[in-house]
């Protein structure tokens, strides 16, 4: 397992036991990218769920409708299409060809992205947060795993996720079903 998402599952004290393989190669042709390693590797330990009550990491297939990854992939890709004909663009997208894909959203309305450049690698994919019903947008240099360990450890603070984010203890509950 990646040290990251070693790290990550460990903050999370996540349960490893039912890890479950899922059908990259399907979902990746249906984004139209490869995704990073270290979120693959988390998903088949842990899955989707919640993490300290408030922010959802979206999974392929999620058993919760709400929090499926191409589902969620589909609608970003249309209200930001809407979104950016009135709102400036953050930075990090100007470059031609560079496009988003969420990972994860808050009980907020906030949105995690993977920020993606034409060509790159999927290990280089960094993190864009977007604040709910507003235009601050926050850029990490970071991957998946390391983002959130991250902010889980208080290695980085982010100005749009919520002041009560994260709790301590952390917790991690996978998705089971749709409510």
């Amino acid at each position: 397992m990646n040290e990251q998402v070693r790290q990550l599952t460990g903050l999370l004290q996540a349960d490893t036991t039912s890890a479950q393989q899922q059908d990259w190669s399907g979902i990746e042709s249906e984004l139209q990218v490869q995704l990073p390693t270290d979120y693959k590797e988390f998903i088949e330990q842990v899955g989707g769920g919640r993490v300290d009550g408030y922010l959802y990491i979206l999974a392929p297939s999620s058993p919760n409708q709400h929090y499926d990854l191409a589902k969620s992939a589909a609608e970003r890709d249309e209200a930001y299409e809407d979104i950016f004909d009135f709102e400036d663009k953050p930075a990090q997208l100007e470059p031609e060809g560079s496009r988003i894909i969420p990972w994860g959203t808050t009980d907020n309305g906030e949105w995690l992205f993977w920020r993606i450049l034409p060509g790159q690698d999927p290990a280089e994919f960094a993190v864009l947060v977007n604040e709910a019903r507003g235009e601050r947008w926050e850029f990490h240099e970071l991957g998946f795993a390391a983002y959130l360990a991250a902010i889980l450890d208080g290695g980085i603070q982010s100005d749009i996720l919520s002041s009560a984010f994260p709790t301590d203890p952390h917790t991690f509950r996978t998705f089971t079903h749709t409510p």
